[in-house]
């Protein structure tokens, strides 16, 4: 049997939220403790198949983090911790947590630059 590994997921980019969340699902379904932190944006509109992802994540010991100190705007921290559930987590304390990791895996690409259009904002 091989050795469940600490594994985080570093996610900068809305757009690769919710694949992210299912790769880390996919990780602790291998037996891993997997974890995904979200960092500056707001989750996307959370719908019965990302809620359950992520239920699914801390029944198997992981946890989906929202990164608190890198999100300027206060109500998407709100959304975020409050409607999304997510844990929060300062730059620190997830700091002292990655020195424990055993793979980090920084997802998609770096946050972008401009807003997105009005029709993919949700």
């Amino acid at each position: 049997m091989s050795e469940s590994l600490k594994i985080y997921f570093l996610i900068a980019n809305r757009i690769y939220i919710t694949d992210a969340i299912r790769s880390t699902l996919g990780q602790a379904i291998e037996n891993h403790y997997s974890h995904a932190c979200i960092f500056y944006q707001k989750m996307p509109k959370l719908n019965d198949y990302v809620k359950e992802n992520i239920e699914w994540i801390r029944d198997m010991e992981g946890e989906v983090y929202c990164v608190v100190d890198t999100i300027e705007d206060e109500e998407a921290k709100k959304y975020n911790i409050e409607e999304a559930g997510l844990t929060p987590i300062t730059l620190e304390e997830l700091a002292q947590k990655l020195k424990e990791a055993d793979v980090v895996i920084p997802y998609g690409l770096p946050k972008q630059k401009h807003d997105p259009p009005p029709a993919c904002a949700d």
